[in-house]
């Protein structure tokens, strides 16, 4: 609530310097209503939740047609303002009706006087709105000591020093002292470099991010020390050093670091330039994987200095690659914090309580994933809303509790991250799911599918289960669209459902879209790359390895279970069916789902990190086909991803079983 209100305080003030006074007076309303709930005042409560955020999207609008210089929308204004006295008490209304007429831009003064004792004197505009931060009743009384120095670019961005030293005062008991140590002779003075550093002992029951909250706005333009004190011992001026404008761009999250001996720089780069970057470092893996092939084929032996310095060019290589992804990842933070609007207008659009639950927050991925996620997550979210979740009547009735519950979260499992929206609804209605499949002609009347089956319909186009077009659905562009952009992104989505208990959708995505470390392969004479982080072990066979349980399905037996296999070659088109499985090599693959699969292959070639190279738009998207990469001896290989052709391949075996059914010859 004290940032929310900061804010809006700072764009009332903002836009009464520039005489915007229909935007200072919804401003000045709006923080007046914030103002009761800082004081204790004011319970806030959902519909009070929904008319501020209202509220704030109003305010921006008003921001954005003030800048443009169009028409108000007073009608709008009137409605919202109207929501917001509604909260204010007959008291409050009126001065409030009373402030609106009186308040006046505040006017920045430049001339400091000082005491004789050295302190700064403060004169307090009348009509100063400056916010005060509660203190807690019975909170121990501390002293902190604090070194503020102003760095270039302070005063330039419109911060006053004075202002902030009143505020700091607002907390408690402060002792103010100038320190002019630093201060050079009068024809050296740079307007544009302060000199100044203030010290200040103060005593409060706050705590040291209330007083890191005054500094919120000058974050990066000064040096702040903020100590705390054992004892009430008057503070004497110490001398500061100069500030120069890279020693001063401290975050608040390193401020408030109790430890951090040395404040980090941050440095804006333009993301082309990153970008660009990136596409280097690939080439530098590319060409470092062809030297390593020529020095391998130059007969060289293992020991000379060549292969030591190749293998000490394959570590730097790799460090290199590492820090450069490490640029581009981002936490999924802000992309969790957008869903939480869109639950709420989504609850509210059904009159629906539904509470929002999101874990792994600081989970770092790749800036293009986390752009390109947010319109799937959007539609699964609202799907979990409308679909997933039971009206209240409904929920009261299974036992559950009237407001429903969804979760949104982040991990990393295996070399990937995985993302799950899950719910606790009443889970996937199956047969109701099957009959409207058979109804639209997606799937045969006599057809006998599986749960997981049942489930996989849903991702089939123009597949909806509104019975009602609605703002949040019933138009058949739902989860088919939502599986396209994830495979587009080199991942994969999964159903798991549970009746009566709720439904999880589980993507699972690439760390990066640049580089993975890769399992070179042959199968049927071509050349390919399996993700190496999902291949758990490799063995060779023999036909006595090998089980038939059906006609067209195989399963070997792995340690204390069974194992379904499939032939890669054959799934690819590359080659007819094996008739014998002896001296084939398997891959062991393991999927999110914790369950395994065997790939039958000809060859392993190698382990090395590869380039991905995204296909183009006109190429036809092949099943299990991700991407493709370049070699060291400059060939192209495919990037395969293993889950997908597995999935292909029973989707084929279930179709050719469902024909049979039928009374089709296979």
């Amino acid at each position: 609530i004290n940032v929310v209100f900061r804010a809006v305080h700072s764009i009332k003030g903002g836009a009464g310097a520039f005489g915007l006074e229909a935007l200072v007076r919804f401003a000045h309303r709006y923080e007046t209503v914030l103002d009761e709930v800082r004081a204790g005042r004011m319970v806030v409560s959902g519909g009070a939740l929904k008319v501020f955020f209202q509220a704030a999207d109003h305010l921006s609008d008003l921001v954005k047609i003030s800048c443009d210089g169009a028409a108000l929308p007073d009608a709008e204004t009137q409605t919202l303002l109207g929501l917001l006295d509604g909260f204010l008490g007959s008291e409050v209304k009126a001065d409030n009706d009373e402030r609106d007429i009186e308040f006046q831009p505040m006017g920045i003064a430049l001339d400091l006087g000082f005491y004789d004792d050295g302190e700064p004197e403060i004169d307090e505009p009348e009509h100063a709105a400056l916010p005060t931060l509660d203190q807690p009743v019975h909170a121990a009384r501390q002293t902190f000591l604090i070194e503020f120095m102003p760095a270039a670019g302070f005063f330039e961005t419109g911060n006053e020093a004075a202002l902030l030293l009143r505020n700091l005062s607002a907390l408690g008991d402060a002792t103010v002292v100038l320190d002019t140590d630093q201060l050079p002779e009068f024809a050296n003075i740079s307007p544009v470099v302060p000199h100044l550093c203030w010290q200040i002992s103060l005593k409060t029951n706050g705590s040291r991010d209330d007083i890191l909250s005054v500094f919120d706005f000058v974050e990066g333009l000064c040096k702040l020390d903020v100590s705390q004190s054992q004892d009430d011992a008057t503070l004497q001026p110490e001398p500061a050093p100069l500030v120069t404008p890279a020693a001063v761009n401290t975050t608040a999250s390193e401020k408030k670091q109790p430890n951090a001996a040395l404040a980090k720089s941050v440095v804006r780069v333009d993301l082309d330039r990153i970008e660009r970057l990136v596409n280097l470092v690939g080439e530098l893996v590319i060409n470092q994987a062809m030297l390593s092939q020529s020095l391998e084929q130059s007969g060289l032996s293992p020991h000379s200095d060549a292969m030591n310095g190749l293998e000490e060019f394959q570590r730097l290589t790799r460090d290199i690659q590492d820090s450069v992804m490490m640029i581009r990842a981002q936490p999924v933070k802000s992309l969790f914090q957008r869903m939480s609007r869109i639950i709420r207008e989504a609850s509210s659009a059904i009159n629906k309580e539904v509470r929002f639950h999101t874990i792994g927050e600081g989970t770092e991925v790749d800036k293009t994933v986390i752009e390109r996620l947010a319109d799937p997550l959007t539609h699964m979210i609202r799907n979990a809303v409308d679909h997933g979740l039971e009206g209240a009547d409904a929920r009261v009735a299974a036992g559950k509790s009237p407001q429903g519950n969804v979760s949104l979260s982040a991990a990393h499992r295996s070399g990937r991250v995985v993302i799950e929206v899950s719910d606790d609804g009443a889970g996937i209605n199956r047969p109701k799911v099957l009959q409207i499949a058979i109804d639209k002609g997606l799937i045969p009347a006599e057809t006998n599918l599986s749960d997981a089956e049942i489930d996989n319909l849903l991702f089939l186009q123009g597949f909806s289960t509104a019975s009602v077009v609605s703002d949040l659905s019933g138009r058949g562009v739902g989860m088919d669209v939502v599986r396209t952009a994830i495979q587009a992104l080199g991942g994969r989505i999964t159903i798991s459902s549970t009746p009566g208990e709720g439904t999880v959708f589980s993507i699972s995505l690439p760390l990066t879209l640049a580089v993975l470390d890769g399992m070179v392969i042959e199968v049927a004479g071509q050349t390919l790359v399996l993700p190496l982080n999902l291949v758990v072990e490799t063995l060779t066979l023999t036909d006595q390895d090998v089980e038939m349980v059906s006609p067209d399905r195989f399963v070997i037996k792995v340690r204390s279970g069974f194992v379904p296999v499939f032939d890669l070659g054959a799934a690819l088109g590359y080659r007819k069916p094996m008739k014998t499985f002896e001296n084939a090599v398997i891959l062991i693959i393991a999927r999110e789902d914790e369950s395994q699969s065997a790939l039958i292959i000809d060859n392993i070639v190698d382990q090395r990190q590869v380039v991905i190279k995204g296909l183009d738009e006109g190429f036809y998207r092949a099943p299990g086909i991700a991407a493709a990469t370049i070699l060291g001896d400059g060939q192209i290989a495919l990037i395969v991803d293993p889950a997908d052709i597995i999935d292909a391949m029973v989707s084929e075996v279930v179709s050719l079983r469902n024909l049979i059914d039928l009374g089709v010859p296979a």
